[in-house]
């Protein structure tokens, strides 16, 4: 086939403005894709940022664009996929600056650099009352935490034979990942603390008592003083008392065996039959009454030497310790009147 010759040049020429125009086209696309990744977010200060386990890149997009570390904008997606970090985001909270370029905001992602939350319970709090906190806090689910406490199968597989986790729950800081943080999980984490801290304070345990005797006597001298220094001084009291067969007489013990304490506790209460009222049972309850932190079992482990068999509130966060029922009756009317 042949074409005139006029025809050449004007094939030519629409080839050319052809290419011309797809090169401007190309040209403008990447100056499009340019001005995106090269312009931070127009927001201030910082965002908190969860990015749920198995979220896919569009679903993450969303998030970051709904919290202002991004522009809801499409290139976000084209960035992610050309930069190879399009499976490689990490689920987890993050806090993120709403004024960063759109490849830092994929930066922190990649690197997995998660918020880590401190919490921090208190020594002397019940295993429920350690449940509330975390359910609280939206750490934990408050039913399950304290069924996983009372089971058998549970309980037995973190090394504590015994029948709850009451006193093993050991009081401490600790650091939570939200997405990583389960209930299961903090509860092992606590448990794991105590036997490591029990290791530390008592590698041989030549201690009379048994390590669940030991932390049943240490929640109850956990409970009596809040004083540090007086606590070796309790913990000998009610040792010389078991010794002697002498009943314990802890208000706090009778306390944890109520099903529901006003604050106030009467004399009905202490004729109340229950396993934990030591002002009837002879010796220790069944189990700790808290979750003693490590100076108070320390203070089973290492007593004070001490004839004491007698203690009384002075009111003033001290106690007068006696050895005679006779010197103890005086300090009470001295400190109780």
């Amino acid at each position: 086939m042949k074409f005139a010759g006029s025809a050449y040049p004007a094939m030519r020429s629409l080839l050319l403005w052809s290419a011309g125009s797809c090169l401007i086209f190309l040209l403008g696309l990447i100056a499009w894709y340019e001005i995106y990744v090269t312009t931070p977010a127009t927001g201030s200060g910082m965002a908190t940022v969860f990015i749920p386990k198995g979220a896919g890149l569009r679903r993450i997009e969303t998030i970051l664009a709904g919290q202002g570390v991004i522009r809801d904008d499409p290139r976000f997606l084209i960035l992610a996929r050309l930069s190879g970090s399009s499976d490689r985001l990490r689920a987890g909270e993050f806090a993120i600056a709403r004024n960063l370029l759109p490849a830092e905001v994929l930066d922190i992602l990649m690197r997995g650099e998660v918020i880590h939350h401190r919490m921090t319970i208190p020594e002397g709090l019940t295993m429920a009352r350690i449940a509330i906190l975390f359910a609280q806090a939206d750490w934990a689910d408050e039913k399950e935490f304290l069924a996983l406490c009372n089971d058998p199968k549970f309980i037995h597989g973190l090394g504590i034979n015994e029948a709850s986790l009451e006193g093993y729950l050991f009081p401490d800081t600790y650091i939570l990942v939200r997405g990583e943080t389960t209930t299961r999980s903090i509860i092992t984490t606590m448990v794991r603390r105590f036997l490591n801290i029990w290791k530390e304070v008592a590698p041989e345990n030549k201690s009379l008592l048994t390590r669940h005797q030991v932390v049943t006597l240490a929640s109850i001298v956990e409970k009596e003083t809040a004083d540090p220094t007086e606590r070796p001084l309790i913990a000998r009291v009610f040792l010389n008392r078991l010794q002697k067969s002498m009943r314990l007489q802890s208000d706090p013990t009778i306390i944890y065996g109520l099903p529901a304490f006003n604050g106030n506790l009467s004399k009905k209460d202490l004729k109340r039959e229950t396993p934990y009222n030591t002002y009837i049972i002879k010796g220790l309850p069944p189990g700790p009454i808290c979750n003693p932190g490590k100076a108070s079992i320390e203070a089973v482990l290492r007593p004070a030497d001490s004839p004491a068999l007698y203690f009384v509130s002075k009111n003033n966060g001290s106690h007068h310790f006696s050895s005679t029922l006779k010197e103890h009756n005086r300090a009470v009317q001295k400190y109780q009147r």
